[in-house]
Order: structure tokens, then sequence, then C-alpha cells
């Protein structure tokens, strides 16, 4: 009678083991869940990254390329007049140009991209903690 009457006093008809099970249960639903958003987040900063690092590896090729081609133009300008010196030393221009492009790209890609570290999910973690503690207090 006296166990009976002390559940009551509780508001709860659960016995401490299914609370425990049942809070053990919501603990690793809980976890499961925020290893997903990590995974989530984590699988959008690798894309990002992905991204910018390419377009600064295309920066990077065109670029010798652009290099490449104003030796030629220097070499050329020594050697003739005016035509194939002026002409190569265009298509060294135009290859910087596109070298500069791909780079700003580049640099966009990987500042939207932000730190490495899964922010939201962080984030999401703290306010389950705090929550937790918060009901643990009461």
């Amino acid at each position: 009678m006296k166990a009976l009457g002390s559940r009551a006093g509780h508001g709860s008809d659960d016995s401490v083991g299914e609370l425990v099970t049942r809070a053990s249960q919501q603990m690793s639903e809980l976890v499961r869940e925020e290893m997903q958003l990590a995974r989530a987040e984590m699988t959008e900063k690798g894309r990002r990254y992905g991204w910018g690092g390419g377009l600064f590896g295309g920066a990077g090729l065109v670029g010798v390329l652009a290099a490449q081609t104003l030796v030629a133009a220097a070499i050329a300008a020594l050697t003739l007049v005016l035509p194939v010196w002026a002409s190569a030393l265009i298509i060294g221009a135009a290859l910087a140009a596109v070298a500069a492009v791909l780079a700003v790209a580049g640099r966009k890609q990987v500042a939207r991209a932000g730190s490495p570290a899964p922010e939201k999910t962080i984030d999401s973690v703290k306010a389950d903690v705090a929550e937790i503690k918060e009901k643990a207090h009461r």
C-alpha cells in the first residue's frame, strides 16, 4: 500500500526501471539523430570544399599555361618583329584573365563552405545537453 501511495504522489505508474529504459532509448535515438545531422552537414561542407579546391586547381593549371604562353611571347618578341609575339601576348593575357576568374570563383566556394566543423550539429548537441540538465534539475 505504501508503494502505491508513493507512485501516486509522483503522478506516474512507471517503475524506475521502465523510466531508465525509456531514457536510455531516447538518448540512443538522440545520439543517432545527431550523428545523422553531423554526417549531412559534413557532406555539404565537403562538397563545397571539393568545388572550391577544383576551381583553385583549374586556376593553377590555367595560370601555368598563361606563364608558358607569356614566356613564348617574350621569346617570339626577341626573334620576330610583331605578328608572332603580339598574338602570343594576347593569348597569354586571355589565359591569365581566365585564371583570375577561376581563382575568384574558387575562393568564393571555399568561403561559402565556412569552418570545417559541423557547427549546426554542435549547436544542436549543446541545446540538447542544456535541456537535459534543465529537466534533471526539476
